[in-house]
């Protein structure tokens, strides 16, 4: 066992120990609950029946900071990771590890490859339908081992964490003149924010008064897209579809906090801070904005990082930290850092109407103003 995994499983055992002392005492358990796809997923997907291009389980990811490599899809640690160390809670437990029995201070849902629609790479990963019903499965538990009144209060005081849209539009690119035939655009990214509307809904009946959400990133742009296309430009459609599922997330957050008691929620806006990166890396601390550290082909977007996929061959750069993109999908450690003090702490035109940090503490002020993402 390395250094720093040993240091992790330290801290992981003290605080479990505190977590349980806290169900008792006068302050209250603020858990993290985390639903999505690869963005979020620390090895979900090493427990299921998928293919490697589901899983991140071998060299070279984790490089940076895991030893060996968990599955999260990064050269080290994801958003997730680094919201639980703000919030002063260990790193937050995959559901599906047997090893974890222990989930009062939150757990781990996300899957890569999930869509909010089970239609969504269907068979190879776990939607978010199911994500939603693991937490209920948890809350059994709880209700069992902690009783109603810690458990309604463990649920209440919780902040649900959700990465999660981008499969249910790639999962249908492929290049295709008319990407979501035979919908229109509108009636299929209704279709996307009314499942995602409804697993919102499911979690306020358990309880669930606190969310946080980003937007969709600009696929349209993405290594991998761009590696597939003539002339290596971007997929105009998905971009189309992307702005629209975007705006339509806004209009539908605001419904929901006039339409459910306490529903309080956090949007960072993740598009448009994906998109200054790739566009002037160097204001960011990185070199290389368009194009993955760890693959192949134009802009490294053959999904080749690690040898286990479909094509073999693919390179890795020196030094991960320059490239924005670890894979041709993923960004990198530095990004995902950068991302999460944001979301933490962020002022009202990249995370509104509440930051993380608000959510969290319970009490406090709006993030300032309350300006559209």
């Amino acid at each position: 066992m390395s250094v720093a995994n040993f240091h992790l499983l330290v801290l992981a055992s003290y605080y479990i120990l505190m977590l349980r002392g806290c169900l008792s005492c006068e302050g209250h358990l603020v858990a993290l609950f985390v639903f999505g796809d690869s963005n979020y997923d620390p090895g979900n997907n090493n427990y299921i029946n998928t293919t490697a291009g589901f899983q991140a389980n071998f060299w070279p990811y984790g490089i940076s900071y895991f030893n060996p490599p968990t599955g999260r899809f990064s050269d080290g640690r994801i958003i997730p990771d680094f919201i639980a160390e703000y919030a002063k809670l260990p790193l937050i437990p995959t559901y599906l590890d047997p090893k974890n029995n222990e989930f009062v201070y939150g757990a781990n849902f996300a899957s890569a490859g999930a869509g909010i629609l089970v239609e969504s790479y269907a068979g190879y990963t776990i939607d978010l339908k199911t994500q939603l019903e693991y937490l209920g499965d948890l809350e059994k538990q709880f209700r069992q081992s902690l009783g109603d009144e810690k458990t309604d209060q463990l649920l209440s005081d919780a902040v649900y964490l959700f990465s999660c849209g981008s499969n249910d539009y790639l999962s249908h690119a492929d290049n295709n003149d008319n990407i979501l035939y035979p919908y229109t655009h509108e009636q299929y990214v209704g279709m996307v924010i009314g499942n995602l509307t409804d697993v919102f809904k499911g979690i306020h009946e358990k309880g669930g008064r606190k969310f946080g959400i980003s937007t969709v990133a600009p696929l349209a742009c993405w290594p991998s897209v761009r590696a597939h296309r003539p002339g290596k430009t971007c997929n105009d459609e998905l971009e189309i579809i992307i702005n629209l599922h975007n705006q339509q997330l806004s209009k539908k957050l605001k419904e929901l906090e006039k339409q459910l008691e306490g529903f309080k929620y956090s949007v960072f806006d993740l598009n448009t801070e994906v998109s200054n990166r790739m566009k002037n890396p160097s204001k960011y601390g990185f070199k290389i904005g368009d194009s993955a550290c760890c693959g192949t082909g134009p802009y490294g977007g053959i999904y080749s990082c690690g040898g286990k996929r479909r094509i073999k061959e693919f390179h890795l750069c020196d030094n991960a930290s320059e490239y924005f993109f670890f894979d041709s999908n993923h960004n990198n450690e530095v990004a995902s850092r950068q991302y999460a003090e944001l979301y933490w702490n962020g002022e009202s035109n990249v995370t509104a109407p509440y930051n993380l940090k608000t959510l969290f503490e319970g009490e406090g002020s709006l993030a300032l103003g309350r300006e559209e993402l």
